[in-house]
Order: structure tokens, then sequence, then C-alpha cells
């Protein structure tokens, strides 16, 4: 029977995601409506290139670290904690002032039709499921 779910381990920010830098996720969890990639960069590193994307948004959440993130030209601090979105067209660059973990999160701009709460449907209660437990 196929499970309507996915899972993958990846191990921790400070061991097998710095060893490998970046770990994209989509493929293996068999992501249909987005992209996900997992980062990890030494301090004084820069991104390889500066990047734009024709029909994707990215969100990139900061988990550790701090340094600097370029959109369009303008350039601002980023440390644990920060959220960006970049839309469609706009040039993006990230740098490492200390080591950084993030998250970066692509999908194509415009293609959400719903917000959670207009998706979502209860199943189930908290306090049933608890029983089930």
């Amino acid at each position: 029977m196929k499970k309507n779910y996915s899972i993958m381990e990846i191990g921790t920010l400070k061991g097998d995601l710095a060893d490998k830098g970046r770990i994209m996720v989509g493929q293996e969890l068999g992501l249909t409506g987005s992209e996900i990639s997992l980062n990890y960069a030494p301090a004084g590193t820069f991104a390889p290139f500066v990047h734009s994307h024709k029909l994707n948004e990215e969100v990139y959440i900061i988990l550790s670290g701090k340094g600097m993130f370029m959109v369009d030209g303008e350039e601002f601090l980023i440390q644990e904690g920060t959220v960006i979105r970049v839309a469609p067209g706009s040039e993006r660059a990230i740098k490492a002032e200390d080591n950084m973990a993030y998250i970066c999160i692509q999908a194509q701009g415009g293609s959400l039709t719903q917000a959670t709460m207009d998706d979502a449907e209860i199943t189930k209660s908290k306090a049933s499921w608890m029983k089930d437990q």
C-alpha cells in the first residue's frame, strides 16, 4: 500500500549538513509543488553566483549564524530568525559572515490558490487522536 507521506533523515546541522554544504530534499521526499534545500555556508563564503528565477519565488529561513543578503543590488544584514522572500525575476545572493545554516524553499510565484486554513479539513479531534496513542 502506498504511504501518503515520506520521511528523510538529514543528520545534524553541525554534522552531515556541514559536511555536504547543501542537501536537496525535493526528489527524496517526492515533492510536487515546491523544492527545498538545506544549506550550510562556512564563515566568509559567498553564494557561487548571483542568480534569479523566471517563475519561482524563494523563501530563505536563517537557522543559525549571520551574514549579508542581496536582492536587486540592495544589501541587508541577515541572522538567525530572519526570513526573506524573493520574487521571481529578482537577482539574489547570500554571504555568510559566521557559519550559517539556512533553508531555501522554492515554489512557482502566484501558484498558491488557498491558505492553510482554507485548505484544511478536521478529520479527528485532538482528544480522539491522543486516545489512539
